[in-house]
């Protein structure tokens, strides 16, 4: 027996959720920045090739120039090769952390609010008590314990941002699993496995994918915060946030180039999700459309 999914099925079939997501002119704009990022950082290196590996200290803080587009750092690596090579880490962070939170936040959420009673209870007040801990202070906290690389920035990012995933789709499982169609699947044997699985996780979707988007974003600025305080990636790695830090001081002396690229770079992109999960959240209308 194939129960229904509801009205969300046809609200959110592919062609209206285009339509309606390119009507948000500004979710439209988000997608092509954060499209010319990816290929600013993933493919920009194969035609702009640098070192960003070996210091060259003839090359040290040279101004914007034909040879080097956006000058050079106070080591000498080139600053616009640096911009993508730390655009790379960023990106991919974000974009790896943001999805391991959501991942974590809806399996949470989805057995919390299945679950109800005392179970709920419990695994809400875990989130609730996670919450009142600022995330930049346990990051703060790991990071001066250890040094983590890119795969350890990934997982810790992800552990500290996956509360508030879990509380969106709580709420969503909880409105779920009281529809005729859950119930019916429960009264003919159905697992409890079964249910979360083939109802509650698909039309929660629209929460999760929003979700998503912005946990990316969050994911991108907490990458920027913890580096700009010397405590994400060690060189010769780096991040715009480090890019941030190392430039900071070189501002002052009118090195521009050092500090204005990448914390542009940062305010663009995150803009851009966030406009993003703005035109998504209305393109699916979580909130219920007619």
């Amino acid at each position: 027996m194939v129960a229904p999914r509801g009205g969300a099925a046809h609200r959110n079939s592919p062609a209206p959720l285009r339509a309606r997501f390119a009507r948000n002119k500004l979710a439209v704009a988000g997608i092509v920045i954060v499209a010319l990022f990816f290929a600013f950082c993933f493919l920009g290196p194969l035609l702009y090739s640098t070192d960003q590996t070996h210091t060259d200290l003839t090359q040290v803080n040279l101004s914007p120039s034909g040879s080097h587009w956006l000058g050079t750092d106070a080591v000498g690596h080139d600053e616009l090769g640096r911009l993508m090579y730390g655009g790379k880490v960023s990106l991919l962070v974000g974009l790896a952390a943001g999805v391991l939170a959501t991942v974590i936040g809806t399996l949470w959420g989805s057995i919390a609010g299945y679950a109800g009673g005392w179970v709920d209870a419990v695994m809400m007040r875990v989130v609730d008590a996670g919450i009142a801990i600022p995330a930049l202070f346990i990051l703060l906290v790991v990071s001066a314990i250890t040094t983590p690389g890119v795969p350890g920035l990934i997982v810790i990012l992800g552990l500290v941002s996956w509360l508030v995933p879990s509380r969106l789709v709580r709420a969503e499982t909880l409105t779920l699993k009281r529809r005729d169609y859950v119930l019916t699947l429960r009264a003919i044997g159905g697992t409890h496995t079964r249910a979360i699985a083939r109802h509650i996780l698909p039309n929660s979707v629209s929460t999760i994918v929003v979700a998503a988007t912005f946990q990316v974003a969050d994911a991108i600025l907490l990458v920027a915060y913890v580096s700009y305080l010397g405590l994400g990636v060690q060189p010769p790695a780096t991040d715009w946030g480090g890019m941030l830090s190392a430039g900071l001081t070189a501002a002052y002396s009118g090195r521009w180039w050092l500090i204005v690229p990448p914390g542009l770079a940062i305010i663009l992109v995150v803009c851009a999700f966030n406009a993003i999960g703005d035109g998504l959240r209305d393109a699916f209308d979580v909130k219920g459309r007619g």
